[in-house]
């Protein structure tokens, strides 16, 4: 458990308790499905943020509850259906749930998934809360509709990335450190600047994952380095070092728009992406959404948990997986 999250750890124990029993109570092989899946674990940060934001209001578990295990549902779902679409064989060490029973079950586990997390928050009385998850969800699925139509693509731009990781990523984010002080009863003004937060956060956070696929320890980052370049998905790095290196450019786009690809192509792929640059600008990137985030959090209320928030944002550069 992450130092920053100590306020909150009994709490974000009794969430995970919540999402296991949740995915229990699907039928038969949908069960067994989204049980393997919430048992290979994660940060859990965006509950953590639910959780968190709800402290600038009048914090109660029991109201936060059911938005926190949403949020992460969500997440869960886009990771199976992520998983489908890229063909993925482990997510975070463990065989996918599409390895184990396929694409027909992973698909409609997923979205039995989604259906149970919108289930889960449409009891708030604040109408703003369904609304937005529900927009989310859209947002989430366009964006990873959008990356999929853009695979092996030789016309990438920056503006394209960055639509699609604020669509696939920020959004949910955000709408979990917003939605937790709303649910709460914190002042709109709040719960408006820890959106922009989260929303910060969550750009830096995808960011540095796309960088993780490219130099990250494959024993810690629970899967396979180099997999968005075999999949044709051009990340922020490629993107960087296809607009500044003419003596790489045609090479690195021959590797990305390749169908089929070696390993040693795929290595040949992550040497160019590092040695012109692009792990190093992409990092820089992040932490410019990472001062953003830390910009919205100066307009909020002085209490420990806005420190805790500013630790999060510092560990999403930082972290190694």
């Amino acid at each position: 458990m992450f130092d920053f999250f100590c306020e909150i750890r009994d709490d974000l124990s009794y969430i995970e308790a919540e999402l296991k029993r949740v995915v229990r109570e699907f039928d038969g092989v949908l069960g067994e499905a989204a049980t393997h899946l919430c048992n290979a674990g994660g940060k859990r940060l965006r509950p953590a943020f639910a959780l968190l934001s709800g402290h600038f209001g009048r914090y109660e578990l029991e109201k936060v509850a059911p938005l926190a295990v949403a949020v992460e549902l969500i997440h869960m779902a886009t990771l199976v259906h992520d998983d489908v679409v890229d063909g993925a064989a482990v997510r975070r060490g463990r065989p996918t749930v599409q390895r184990l029973w396929g694409n027909r079950v992973a698909i409609r586990a997923g979205d039995t998934i989604f259906a149970k997390a919108i289930e889960l928050v449409a009891g708030y009385p604040e109408p703003v809360v369904s609304r937005k998850l529900a927009a989310t969800c859209m947002r989430v699925c366009t964006g990873e509709f959008a990356q999929a139509e853009a695979c092996f693509s030789p016309r990438q731009t920056l503006r394209g990335y960055f639509w699609r990781i604020r669509s696939k990523t920020a959004y949910l984010i955000a709408a979990a450190a917003e939605l937790g002080a709303v649910v709460c009863g914190a002042p709109r003004f709040i719960s408006r600047e820890l959106g922009r937060y989260g929303l910060a956060v969550g750009m830096a956070f995808q960011v540095v994952d796309d960088v993780l696929d490219i130099v990250a320890d494959e024993r810690v980052l629970g899967k396979a380095t180099g997999g968005d370049i075999r999949e044709g998905i051009a990340t922020l790095p490629v993107i960087y070092v296809l607009r500044r290196s003419k003596k790489y450019h045609r090479r690195l786009l021959e590797i990305l728009c390749a169908r089929e690809k070696s390993d040693a192509e795929i290595k040949e792929a992550i040497t160019i992406i590092q040695e012109e640059g692009g792990v190093a600008y992409s990092l820089e990137v992040a932490r410019r959404f990472v001062r953003r985030a830390q910009e919205a959090l100066r307009i909020l209320p002085d209490i420990p948990t806005r420190d805790k928030l500013g630790a999060i944002a510092e560990f999403v550069v930082a972290r190694q997986f």
